[in-house]
């Protein structure tokens, strides 16, 4: 399955470049998940809702690296 995780830091930024990517790629309105929270921690509802329906052999598009959170030693932990 192909998923789509997009992430704004503010309630009043809008995430619709981000969107339009997934959209162009061809996921499913179902599996593209956005958050509009900051990216200190994962504590986040959609990327832990995502994070339930992973699958082995699931795709995961972003739009960039930051959108999964500010710290890049995190991010890494968090995908291994």
């Amino acid at each position: 399955m192909e998923m789509g995780y997009g992430r704004v830091s503010a309630k009043d930024q809008n995430p619709e470049r981000q969107l339009v990517k997934f959209r162009e790629i061809g996921i499913d309105e179902r599996y593209i998940f956005v958050d509009k929270l900051s990216g200190k921690d994962f504590n986040r509802p959609c990327y832990q809702a995502m994070r339930l329906m992973i699958r082995k052999g699931d795709l995961i598009y972003i739009d960039a690296l930051d959108r999964l959170g500010r710290d890049y030693d995190g991010i890494i932990a968090e995908w291994k």
